[in-house]
């Protein structure tokens, strides 16, 4: 069959793989002239180069990612040197917080507990007694609760030093407002299904080397086409399948962000209103990047946590990566501010105090504020999401669509390789 894939992010990239490696010919269109999506390569200036590849926002992977990583080795990728493997550590400048020892699961996370610096017995006790009681229910509860009504009996020091940077980073939704379920499902995978799950997969390229860059080159070595920089105007339904633009295919996926998706299947020529209404009552959450150049700078770890407060508290960030230890440059950090609201300006001058503060640097100057105010869908308590199937022959895919995961990488990944197999069927 000919497929025709409409958006070259993750979820995309994949969809278009596994179309090709089940036997299909595909057509990848893309509207941006370099693939990823949400997580691709952007070109920044850098004082001793006229550009330096970089990120349109820091990620990270983790152990549990297990989709993401088989496709990284079937694409001639190795995950041990595109990506710096840590054990889960969440510590703070002054080395208080978790760090995971090299242990099986889930007594990495146990040791990590009765080990923590800062946390008093009656911390601890609260962590261990409440994860208890999630394992035993399944790692299940009401669909409407949040995860600050889950973690209600847990003390202070533990939500501020690991369940908000979790559900932040996680979630990209603060935990008065994010879904406890879905949470839930990440702390399983990540902590108790699988030895190493909770690992830090820390990028040493970036994002669009990371897989995209790969999957299209292996697309066009087996077959496929890939339009770089065209956006689609239209699909319609035709005789023997879709017609996009003017091109007949068999198949159709939409692997474009949700509104790009709803404004292509509003005007198909056929009804999807159930689809459309879950797609348009999605809410977003943005994530600014802060790129700090910082000479002579080398962090305790790659990736620390930050003590965050509300905005108007001055100290946005809720992590610092140190670029230096990633394959970057020797002094450049990037700050992350999930769930962020504040204009760029006011958020870049806020983190440089913040760096001052708690890191202690001086002499800072910011190199570049990437703001994605559509990073990922607000993962709501209760929330519908939209189905992988809006009509006979046309699908959707991305880390929006039906599924356990929030809107992370191996939810995109997952996301595309059922599209293709959907499409199949």
């Amino acid at each position: 069959m000919k497929i025709a894939v409409i958006g070259a992010g993750w979820a995309g990239c994949v969809a278009a793989v596994e179309a090709t490696r089940l036997g299909q010919q595909v057509t990848v269109f893309e509207a941006a002239r370099i693939p990823g999506g949400r997580a691709r390569r952007v070109d920044v200036p850098w004082p001793e180069a006229r550009t330096l590849p970089l990120d349109n926002g820091q990620h990270i992977l983790i152990g549990a990612y297990t989709e993401t990583l088989r496709l990284m080795a079937d694409l001639g990728l190795n995950p041990e040197q595109t990506l710096l493997r840590l054990p889960l550590t969440l510590q703070f400048p002054d080395g208080t917080g978790l760090a995971f020892p090299r242990l099986p699961a889930p007594l990495d996370a146990i040791a990590a507990i009765a080990r923590a610096r800062g946390w008093s017995w009656r911390d601890k006790l609260s962590l261990l007694r409440a994860a208890t009681g999630w394992q035993l229910a399944g790692f299940r509860c009401a669909a409407d609760l949040s995860v600050a009504q889950l973690c209600a009996g847990l003390t202070p020091t533990v939500m501020a030093s690991l369940i908000e940077p979790l559900c932040v980073s996680a979630l990209n939704t603060p935990a008065d407002r994010a879904s406890a379920q879905v949470y839930l499902r990440v702390l399983r995978d990540a902590l108790f299904a699988q030895s190493r799950g909770s690992n830090l997969l820390l990028p040493r390229v970036d994002l669009s080397a990371l897989l995209p860059d790969a999957a299209l080159a292996w697309l066009a070595q087996h077959g496929g086409a890939v339009h770089l920089g065209t956006r689609v105007q239209s699909i319609a339904p035709a005789a023997k399948g879709w017609l996009v633009d003017t091109e007949a295919f068999d198949r159709v996926i939409l692997a474009c962000p949700p509104r790009e998706a709803a404004r292509l299947a509003e005007h198909c020529g056929m009804p999807c209103d159930a689809w459309l209404a879950r797609a348009r009552a999605l809410r977003f959450e943005a994530i600014t990047t802060v790129y700090v150049s910082a000479p002579g700078t080398r962090l305790a770890q790659p990736m620390l946590a930050l003590h965050a407060s509300a905005p108007e508290g001055g100290s946005p960030a809720q992590f610092v990566f140190d670029r230096g230890q990633l394959g970057g440059p020797a002094g450049l950090l990037a700050f992350v501010v999930s769930a962020s609201t504040a204009d760029s300006a006011a958020q870049t001058q806020a983190v440089l105090t913040q760096a001052q503060q708690q890191l202690g640097l001086q002499g800072l100057s910011a190199v570049q504020t990437i703001t994605e105010k559509r990073a990922t869908f607000a993962c709501l308590p209760g929330l519908q999401r939209p189905g992988a199937q809006l009509l006979p022959g046309l699908l959707a895919c991305g880390d929006y669509v039906d599924g356990p995961y929030p809107a992370t990488l191996e939810g995109a990944v997952r996301s595309g390789l059922q599209a293709a197999q959907i499409a199949l069927n």
